[in-house]
């Protein structure tokens, strides 16, 4: 077969299969919702934010009497109030400056801190039970990793329909990678790909795959330039890719108006994929100083996903295990030599296979790693919603920004283990 004389995927795709999923991860859901703790108040009657069968998809609350931290300016307001309605913040601040309207919904924060819904660029989110969980855990957006069969897609509409079970979710559909395996059955557009000797590797097959992405509607494009950290046949810091393919990929990813995110380890894979143009590093465990520079001056964000490296160390697997140990201080110095050189820090799990991290313990190791407890928490909410592009909406308690907060038990900036265990979710008005 040629790849590069078949069209590109048809967009009518995109609607088909997403509706699709969303129907089949909607019907989970819906299971999921009965069993789920119920809001501290009901959300107002009114017709704004309805769905097609009358249900409210945006919330209107009162969050009444917690300390207030706005990461942006690290201002700290005590007794605040946050008034939200139909899903957005209306006002912020402290109480003498800030009215309540009456008959809404209130959600009691008196001695508990109150933040923005945190932001996780890097989590793989395959059923409605995983969405849920990393809602409740204090992520209320979210950039997905890729999924093998656009479920991640699914979960985006599934969260603009009922967002009490899914984060604000920026979909990177499927991962291109040289050996697609049974990815080539998510759409019927892979499958020629199976064909192909080498995988993966040519422009004309790399070029495919993102379109079909593209085509079903992602966000954003997922690629590598190395092998896998967490199988313990492959080496990490061997590459896959190389520049002129990554290249090929983030070429072609423009051409929609997307950006990439690159799983990288070694140094020589991490450079090849700043200079090709990704818009945020994954991983990067030995990302390097001319490579740190080099993001910097372009703008590249670095996402390490230390939370994953962490995990590493406690396999049962012995290769994994060593390896988790030898990598976790190696990222830490990335990391804080990252911040310091200016290079902007997102904060990502990687969470995947059933297991959802909060998002809490990400910041937890990034203030491990050095840095200061305010600059920690951007890492999870301003510097995050920076990455997915939506640094108007998400990541701050302010007017116009989502409805979306975290109650927690003690001042984040004295102690960011707090944001693990949120005492409260607050998600498009809706208090969880």
């Amino acid at each position: 077969m040629c790849v590069e004389n078949t069209p590109p995927p048809p967009s009518r795709l995109t609607r088909r299969g997403v509706l699709a999923g969303a129907a089949a991860l909607a019907g989970t859901a819906a299971a999921l919702s009965a069993s789920a703790p119920p809001a501290a108040a009901s959300p107002s009657p009114g017709t704004d934010g309805r769905t097609g069968t009358g249900t409210r998809t945006r919330g209107d609350l009162v969050i009444d009497g917690g300390t207030l931290l706005d990461p942006a300016t690290g201002e700290v307001t005590e007794d605040a109030v946050v008034v939200v309605a139909d899903g957005i913040v209306r006002a912020a601040g402290s109480r003498a400056r800030t009215r309540v309207p009456g008959n809404t919904p209130v959600l009691a924060a008196h001695g508990r801190w109150v933040l923005p819904g945190l932001v996780e660029a890097h989590i793989h989110l395959n059923t409605a039970a995983e969405a849920r969980d990393a809602v409740l855990s204090g992520a209320t957006t979210a950039r997905s990793g890729s999924t093998n069969f656009y479920q991640d897609i699914a979960v985006r509409e599934l969260a603009d329909r009922a967002p009490r079970l899914a984060p604000r979710l920026r979909a990177a559909g499927i991962f291109v990678t040289p050996d697609l395996g049974d990815t080539v059955l998510a759409d019927p557009d892979l499958t020629p790909l199976a064909t192909l000797r080498d995988g993966v590797r040519s422009r004309e097959a790399l070029r495919r795959v993102v379109e079909v992405n593209l085509a079903r509607g992602a966000d954003v494009i997922k690629t590598r330039v190395n092998e896998r950290a967490g199988l313990p046949e492959q080496d990490p810091l061997a590459q896959v890719y190389d520049r002129d393919q990554l290249s090929t990929v983030v070429a072609a990813a423009a051409r929609g108006g997307k950006g990439v995110l690159c799983h990288s380890y070694s140094e020589q894979g991490c450079h090849d994929a700043v200079l090709a143009g990704v818009r945020s590093l994954e991983h990067g465990v030995y990302v390097g100083e001319r490579t740190l520079r080099a993001m910097r001056r372009k703008g590249t964000y670095f996402t390490p996903t230390l939370t994953a490296i962490a995990g590493l160390a406690e396999s049962s697997d012995p290769v994994l295990a060593e390896r988790g140990r030898t990598y976790l201080p190696v990222l830490e110095r990335a990391v804080l030599a990252a911040h310091e050189l200016g290079v902007p820090l997102a904060a990502g799990t990687d969470s995947s296979g059933g297991e959802v991290d909060p998002i809490g313990r990400e910041v937890e190791l990034m203030r491990e790693a050095g840095l200061p407890a305010l600059d920690a928490i951007r890492t999870a909410t301003t510097g995050a919603a920076r990455l997915l592009g939506l640094r108007d909406r998400v990541g701050r308690l302010a007017p116009g920004f989502a409805g979306d907060a975290l109650l927690v038990d003690g001042d984040p900036l004295a102690d960011v283990t707090v944001l693990k265990k949120p005492v409260r979710v607050v998600r498009s008005g809706f208090a969880l």
